[in-house]
């Protein structure tokens, strides 16, 4: 059921988007652009992340805003850059869906709630899983997962590279905080929707100045730490051939863009408060191009469009109770 709601427009205000819209399977479970669009008449000042392994995960969003799937799913769901929907305007549009309404009093003993809404969205986040890569073949005693080149990689990834200072264990990632320098991406300061979605996001976190804001401040929005200005969560690397643009703001469009950047140190430290794991590496052209081909050895083939289902039709429940005054 929860599959069914994740591809369901209706979960949005105006019943145009899905959560699919900016998680596409094809996509690697992301949108594939540098930006989100978000809800119709907005858009939004981050890049919209892949949900792939999210059930391991101990926090969620670029800046660790939640601590669970359910909470994610609420946040999605209910932000006016999101979803934009309303709990019982949900609850009243999957009770008018006769398929709907069967498999919640099946599956939980009563007509749609919000609550079990967000259960069986999250339930379904929890299936979206990778965890069958050519490196997972490889570390299994499948030797020729992997080619040359990419066992090349994965020794720059583990050594010259210093990628697994930070992109390490079964997630390939720390699931820390850091700096890295990230070049801004000038479409948020000067597109007025994103930027008034960055500002009143700031608002809502309760974020000093927020009026004032023109930068992402990353984490600092949950912890009001100056320590933590522009401090981003490790994001995954499995399936990160599929999950370009790169970075929180997707500012980088390709694996090559991402190591270039990588290997000369990162960018400028506009907060003060820049990693100092972050530092030249002095990459080759072939070491380059080998860390590449490790990198696409953490992707899958992807997932098939006929895997994803068609919402139920539209059909409102009659009403027995109505009487007609003569």
């Amino acid at each position: 059921m929860g599959k069914f709601l994740f591809f369901d427009p209706r979960l949005s205000g105006d019943g145009s988007i899905s959560c699919a819209s900016c998680h596409d399977p094809i996509k690697g479970w992301g949108d594939g652009k540098a930006l989100s669009d978000g809800y119709p008449g907005t858009q939004h000042y981050r890049n919209a992340q892949t949900i792939l392994n999210s059930a391991y995960m101990r926090e969620l969003f670029w800046y660790g805003g939640a601590a669970d799937l359910e909470t994610a799913a609420r946040v999605h769901l209910t932000s006016a850059f999101l979803m934009h929907a309303d709990g019982q305007l949900l609850e009243e549009r999957l009770r008018q869906v006769p398929e709907y309404s069967q498999h919640f009093q099946k599956t939980f003993g009563t007509l749609p709630m919000y609550g079990q809404i967000v259960n069986a969205i999250s339930s379904y986040l929890r299936t979206i899983v990778s965890r069958d890569v050519p490196l997972d073949r490889y570390l299994r005693g499948e030797k020729d997962s992997l080619t040359p080149p990419a066992i090349k990689g994965l020794e720059l990834f583990l050594g010259k590279a210093q990628c697994s200072l930070c992109h390490n264990g079964p997630l390939l990632s720390d699931e820390k905080y850091y700096n890295l320098g990230v070049p801004a991406n000038p479409e948020i300061r000067s597109n007025p929707l994103r930027h008034i979605s960055l500002r009143f996001d700031s608002l809502m976190l309760g974020v000093p100045g927020y009026n004032k804001t023109t930068q992402d401040l990353g984490r600092y929005v949950i912890t009001k730490s100056n320590k933590e200005k522009g401090l981003f969560r490790t994001p995954t690397l499995r399936e990160v051939a599929r999950t370009a643009p790169y970075m929180h703001n997707g500012i980088f469009s390709t694996l090559e863009d991402a190591i270039d950047f990588y290997d000369r140190g990162g960018g400028n430290d506009a907060f003060g408060t820049k990693s100092p794991l972050v530092r030249p590496l002095g990459l080759t052209k072939e070491e380059k191009a080998a860390l590449k081909a490790f990198l696409e050895s953490l992707s899958s083939p992807g997932t098939k469009a006929e895997n994803t289902p068609n919402p139920y039709d539209y059909r409102v429940l009659p009403s027995t109770k109505w009487e007609i005054s003569k």
